[in-house]
């Protein structure tokens, strides 16, 4: 579905050049589900603006179903940090925004909306604001919208990092659920290494700035995921110390 071919990217700023990554290779399965891990700054999320299409890469391509990356990715959708909803619409129409972009006509959009929203429990908002909802409502709402758009790739930017424990382990069944009924294939950027296992099939570890593969770690634990108690077996343990053990080592020569 995606390869990361040899890609580095650099931004000049002043007199000279923050390169973000370096020599970054990866290949993407369609439906698998990666996490990409690493220090604050070390190139994340400009790997996904450049899956994106938001960014061109310095060296290297991005390949998308076998065509390299040279404009917005229309094939994708993006959910960043930010919930990025439009402040004077209700909940239903920040989710079909999408497809009034498309020229959807108003009666079909609200009707698909409304379907969606009731897969991510906001049945009963239809009319409400942004600023009614609270942080997760808002959170489920801009999934809500990244489903409805029918990207066959979601691309998520610490999409949860916000919330409470509690409610992070409701979106991560939600989000594993939508994206295995949808066949989605899911690229995610996290600080939280216990999301990273619980959620991923790999788990990419980069090195500090300029990002590097300095770990790429298989997750073979069952599918469906019971994302409340997986965390609890001693094949997941197993696997957070590996992953930890080696990003540590990224963490501790950042602080040097």
């Amino acid at each position: 579905m995606i390869e990361i071919q040899h890609v580095s990217k650099g931004f000049r700023r002043g007199d000279h050049v923050v390169e973000a990554l370096r020599d970054f290779n990866l290949t993407i399965e369609k439906r698998e589900v990666i996490a990409v891990i690493g220090p604050s700054g070390c190139g994340k999320s400009t790997l996904l603006n450049m899956i994106a299409g938001l960014y061109a890469p310095s060296k290297g391509r991005v390949v998308y179903k076998g065509q390299t990356v040279t404009d917005v990715n229309t094939d994708v959708g993006y959910m960043t940090q930010k919930d990025n909803l439009l402040p004077w619409r209700n909940v239903r129409d920040n989710i079909a925004f999408p497809l009034e972009l498309s020229g959807v006509d108003k009666a079909e959009r609200e009707q698909r909306a409304v379907a969606v929203m009731k897969q991510v429990g906001l049945d009963g908002f239809e009319a409400r604001f942004p600023t009614e909802l609270s942080g997760g409502m808002r959170k489920r709402a801009c999934l809500a919208r990244m489903m409805l758009y029918g990207a066959e790739t979601a691309l998520l930017d610490e999409p949860f990092a916000a919330l409470d424990a509690q409610l992070k382990l409701v979106m991560h069944e939600l989000l594993l659920r939508l994206a295995a009924e949808n066949g989605q294939t899911v690229v995610f950027v996290t600080h939280d290494l216990m999301e990273a296992v619980t959620l991923a099939d790999r788990v990419i570890v980069c090195t500090r700035r300029p990002a590097m593969i300095a770990l790429e770690q298989k997750i073979p634990l069952p599918r469906p995921r019971d994302v409340l108690n997986v965390r609890f077996t001693n094949e997941f343990k197993e696997l957070y110390d590996a992953l930890w053990e080696r990003l540590r080592v990224e963490y501790q020569e950042e602080r040097v």
